[in-house]
């Protein structure tokens, strides 16, 4: 087993508050051989409180990527998992650190793959949680729960490489092989808004009262995991619907009958009948 899945990984902090948090995570990322860090709207970077927490680890801090959102972070990567602290209203398919090590080393084999932190008061917006794959959740004690940052990343980080050692010594299942490679994150939401923007001109959608229909597709997308065939086959499909509105919208306009295949029929019988000239 290759230690070049590691160069496939990615950990992403957004909208870090204190800077020594991003050095500690810095170190615990060394400590376990990762060494890719994105950093989302940082309230305060560089820093010299972030040098000096990382204990060393400055060739990390210094090659980080700073970016202002997340689409950006995490743009490339086909599996994305965030962490979560809490339960949602709406539940999202969930693992815990050991699965989380363990199909992050796998499909870093394959492709990018993005393990996202939140702030340190609030974590990660349901927003930002709706763009990942699965959601990861410390099990800490219930009575006293709250993890430093740099820990969290700690215990995320310390279950990659244990994946890693395990695989070295043949110990753990081989990935799962497909016919094509699954979709990035940047092609999915640009899927997402297709279809919300589709929705919306078929009428099913109302964009000033969505509810929660778009939260619960991408739930239902993200547990499927879809591959670049599989988009590129939905994005036809909602052109093709978006041409058929579009165009019995038109024959709507001119002849002033009902729409649907009927208006379709109509004008194509109007175009079939001989000229009076």
């Amino acid at each position: 087993m290759s230690t070049n899945n590691f160069a496939n990984i990615r950990i992403v902090l957004v909208g870090t508050t204190h800077p020594g948090n991003i050095g500690g995570a810095a170190r615990a990322m060394k400590n376990m051989g990762l060494s890719r860090l994105y950093l989302v709207a940082p309230k305060e970077y560089p820093s010299d409180k972030a040098v000096w927490r990382s204990a060393g680890a400055t060739d990390v801090l210094d090659s980080a990527v700073v970016v202002e959102t997340l689409d950006e972070a995490i743009g490339g990567c086909s599996l994305v998992v965030g962490t979560s602290a809490r339960e949602r209203r709406i539940p999202w398919p969930l693992l815990d650190p050991r699965e989380c090590g363990e199909s992050v080393w796998v499909e870093a084999g394959h492709h990018e793959v993005a393990i996202v932190f939140g702030r340190e008061d609030r974590g990660l917006t349901n927003e930002e949680l709706h763009k990942c794959n699965y959601h990861v959740h410390i099990p800490a004690n219930e009575e006293y729960s709250s993890l430093n940052l740099a820990t969290a990343v700690q215990v995320i980080c310390y279950e990659v490489r244990m994946a890693f050692l395990k695989a070295i010594e043949g110990k753990t299942l081989p990935g799962h092989t497909w016919d094509m490679p699954p979709a990035d994150s940047s092609a999915v939401e640009n899927y997402y808004e297709h279809l919300e923007q589709t929705l919306a001109e078929l009428g099913f959608l109302d964009p000033e009262n969505p509810k929660q229909t778009m939260t619960r597709l991408r739930r239902m997308y993200n547990r499927v995991r879809m591959d670049q065939m599989e988009l590129n086959i939905l994005r036809g499909v909602l052109t093709a619907m978006q041409n058929y509105v579009y165009y019995t919208n038109k024959v709507v306009g001119k002849l002033g009958i009902s729409s649907g295949i009927d208006a379709l029929r109509e004008a194509a019988k109007a175009e079939d009948k001989p000229s009076n000239s």
